[in-house]
């Protein structure tokens, strides 16, 4: 779908690298520029693949790796030959130090107009905080979604995966297509500033909806205490399961199955508010009867009745689910003599699932085809920069 679109990918670690994937599964052609060593993301292990960091090999697929050392000018000579293909960039270093490098908008939208400049920092483009360093950890602690998550007796916890990173670079990825889509009728280019704790904060849009009509601020409780009354994880005989009475027929149907009609009949739990009142009561009536057989029976029993219930997988679990494979979620790509494993971007088109063209590169492996067939490089001029140790 975007095969006619060239993207420059200057990041590092996982928001800027995973927008750059997010494009490339769509076909974009995305150009990798990686200072000398490579990306950070690269060391980032164990576990290792092959001498390969698998964090890298999760958000790198179908891309070409070049290496500059962009503090070299004439490193930054070529990077800007890159600019002048280049459709979209992304960059996530700090305002301060883009300016520095010539790589600030100001600098290459003079370049080239009609540029999409894609910038992914910790706080933004602009304030007193724009300079700021910040990983996926901080932005989550400024967020407020550590101080919800954990035990309610407990400390505040990091969410298991770098969501921050991840949902930043969703956004990242889809402002940069609507600003192509965009540039298409107006030929105009954009400027686009996402921020780690921008896109961590949004993901808490409900809850912080709920704060700001109301005063009342959730807080931590090990995921027991939803707005809606029924929502949480249960005990079983062996392992415990999941379980969203979402909405009144639900609730009707759920204790119709038990056999027990008259209990979800009962006026004190008529609507929502009033099962969220009584919340304890009913927790403690549902945690009773589930204690009395195993994960299994339940999650049968309960689809059979038509109520959202599930399993607590593990990672083991999650790569075998039947239905994930099903999907394509879960597939190996060819990677020098051997395969390296990627998940999916669970997106379908078409009823056809996203598999990647080219495994995640090495340090550097297109430096010299990038130059040659996007740069038109001949000979004489790649000799040149390798005299001088461009590349």
């Amino acid at each position: 779908m975007l095969s006619d679109v060239i993207v420059l990918d200057l990041t590092t670690s996982i928001a800027g690298p995973y927008a750059g994937m997010m494009l490339g599964d769509m076909g974009a052609d995305v150009i990798k520029i990686e200072r000398p060593g490579g990306d950070d993301t690269r060391y980032w292990g164990p576990p290792f693949h092959n001498g390969e960091a698998l964090w890298f090999l999760s958000v790198n697929r179908n891309k070409k790796s070049v290496v500059l050392d962009l503090t070299n000018e004439r490193a930054r000579d070529v990077l800007y030959d890159f600019v002048d293909k280049s459709d979209i960039i992304l960059v996530n270093t700090p305002p301060r130090v883009s300016r520095k490098l010539g790589l600030d908008d100001q600098t290459l939208r003079a370049r080239k107009p009609d540029l999409i400049y894609v910038s992914i920092t910790g706080f933004g483009m602009e304030g007193e905080r724009a300079d700021w360093p910040c990983y996926d950890l901080i932005a989550e602690g400024y967020s407020g979604i550590m101080d919800m998550t954990g035990e309610a007796d407990g400390t505040p916890q990091k969410i298991g995966a770098p969501a921050a990173d991840l949902l930043a670079g969703q956004d990242a990825a889809f402002a940069a297509l609507s600003a192509l889509i965009r540039r298409g009728r107006t030929r105009q280019g954009a400027t686009i500033d996402i921020a780690l704790v921008d896109s961590m904060t949004r993901f808490l849009n409900c809850q912080l909806v709920s704060y700001l009509g109301s005063g009342i601020g959730a807080r931590r409780s090990g995921g027991k205490d939803s707005v809606i009354a029924v929502y949480q994880t249960f005990e079983t005989a062996d392992s415990p399961i999941t379980i969203g009475l979402g909405n009144d027929n639900i609730w009707t149907r759920f204790w119709q199955a038990l056999g027990e009609p008259e209990y979800g009949a009962d006026q004190r739990f008529r609507t929502n508010s009033d099962r969220r009142a009584c919340r304890q009561e009913i927790v403690a009536k549902i945690q009773r009867i589930l204690k009395t057989k195993r994960a299994g029976h339940w999650l049968e029993f309960l689809r059979e009745a038509r109520i959202p219930a599930g399993p607590i997988n593990g990672l083991g679990d999650v790569v075998r689910d039947p239905h994930l494979l099903e999907r394509g979620l879960f597939y190996r790509l060819r990677s020098g003599n051997g395969t390296v494993p990627q998940v999916g971007n669970g997106i379908r088109i078409d009823g056809r699932t996203n598999i990647a063209r080219t495994a995640p590169p090495r340090t550097g492996e297109h430096t010299e085809s990038a130059f040659r067939e996007i740069l038109n490089y001949d000979p004489g001029k790649l000799a040149s920069l390798r005299a001088a140790d461009i590349i």
